[in-house]
């Protein structure tokens, strides 16, 4: 009798998507070079279909943002309420994404300062993507403070009014951690199931992902044509840069905070980091943080054991990096100057909805996290589906900072916290 064979495993969905990048670029650039007018026409059937694909991913928006960040504020409500230890982890965790939310918001302006705009090449991408011509002009300064507590929640989300909307939900979240347990837990089960029920709908959209990354690469190399690969290449060498800044940063962090000897520290990251680069993912990583935590750096078991399951959990160092990156990006393409208000916004809104979102797989979280901050900033939206096809290649970059971050996040709780006056000494 013949043993079956083994069923295959399908591509992820990161490696399909990024298939069907280079399948609509090759497609796109072929058309470009042999006739300009086939690409333009056939351009004009695929617009709408990577429109339609945006469309759906933004639906459901703004249920699923309303409910991550109830359930987020709860969720680090209840962490900071389970001890001194807790309390100063969700401290460490709110400061450090400050302060690279920052950091971001300075450096991806200064550095796209740097690199050459063609008028004519944006021009193009913009009418490929069927994005605005212009940008609708800011309110004034007045009329934006009263509207960021809105009058009509209700209509705020009808219109995804998203800082409006975000705000609400702040208040109705720490409303919550004030009611009697039972009732609070009834309504967070509520919560839940709307944010869950999202989810499950945005990942019928994503197994789409890549027909729809494939018609908006399409539209847009068969109207750009290369230019949009430089591009594309500014937009990705921008969030790598910064993903590597953070990284380093948190390596003077543990050495002016924690204290931590920089060799000793960075050989402990090592096996961390290579585990994070290769599979893309904090939660896989935790193994290997806790083992460098414990029996290369010594952090005592009581901290080693808290912290780093809440950084896995609550805590991603590089979500601001990208919100702010997205959104400095896409006023580069518009000529558009963010001015130190918007990008302080920027900055708050980032840290609240990437502390809500932090267990979402990294596609969900890309489209969820990033259109909020975007419309915030009254940017459009339609360039956020060509961005996400690309999201793949710095995700690694990504991923290493945010595991140097729970671990630099451990060391400066060990070194102030109560159980570092226990029995567990530091490895030398």
């Amino acid at each position: 009798m013949t043993e079956a064979a083994p069923a295959r495993r399908p591509f992820p969905a990161s490696i399909r998507v990024l298939l069907a990048l280079l399948a609509g670029a090759v497609v796109g650039l072929s058309l470009a070079a042999w006739n300009p007018d086939t690409a333009l026409r056939v351009a004009e059937f695929a617009q709408p279909v990577g429109k339609l694909w945006l469309n759906a991913l933004q639906m459901t928006v703004v249920p699923l943002v309303a409910a991550l960040v109830v359930v987020g504020i709860n969720g680090a409500a209840d962490a900071a309420a389970s001890g001194r230890n807790a309390r100063m982890a969700m401290a460490t965790f709110a400061v450090l994404l400050a302060v690279c939310g920052t950091f971001a918001a300075i450096a991806a302006p200064a550095l796209l300062s740097l690199v050459p705009r063609d008028e004519s090449l944006v021009a193009a991408f913009r009418a490929a993507i069927q994005a605005p011509e212009v940008l609708p002009q800011a309110p004034s300064f007045g009329l934006w403070i009263t509207s960021v507590i809105p009058s009509n929640a209700i209509a705020a989300a009808a219109a995804s009014a998203m800082l409006p909307l975000v705000v609400f939900s702040m208040f109705f979240g720490f409303a919550l951690t004030r009611l009697e347990p039972e009732r609070r837990e009834r309504m967070l089960d509520l919560v839940r199931t709307i944010g869950d029920a999202m989810i499950v709908v945005v990942r019928w959209v994503l197994w789409a992902a890549p027909v729809g990354v494939f018609a908006l690469v399409l539209a847009v190399c068969a109207h750009v044509g290369l230019g949009v690969l430089t591009a594309l290449g500014y937009y990705i060498a921008l969030q790598c840069v910064l993903y590597v800044a953070i990284t380093v940063l948190m390596y003077g962090v543990a050495v002016t905070v924690a204290g931590e000897r920089l060799s000793r520290f960075a050989a402990a990251l090592l096996p961390v980091q290579a585990i994070a680069a290769s599979t893309q993912s904090s939660l896989a990583s935790l193994p290997v943080m806790i083992d460098s935590a414990r029996n290369r750096l010594g952090y005592p078991l009581a901290v080693t054991s808290l912290v780093l399951p809440m950084a896995v959990s609550l805590f991603r160092i590089a979500s601001p990096t990208q919100y702010l990156s997205v959104v400095v990006f896409i006023a580069w393409m518009y000529g558009a100057a963010l001015g130190p208000a918007q990008l302080s916004i920027a900055v708050g809104l980032s840290i609240v909805i990437s502390m809500g979102s932090v267990g979402l797989p990294g596609q969900v979280s890309f489209m969820t996290n990033n259109l909020p901050v975007t419309q915030a900033m009254g940017l459009p939206i339609e360039p956020l589906g060509v961005l996400l096809a690309v999201d793949t290649l710095p995700d690694a970059f990504a991923t290493v900072a945010n595991t140097t971050a729970h671990v630099t996040a451990t060391a400066v709780v060990s070194r102030y916290s109560d159980a570092s006056a226990s029995t567990d000494l530091p490895v030398a």
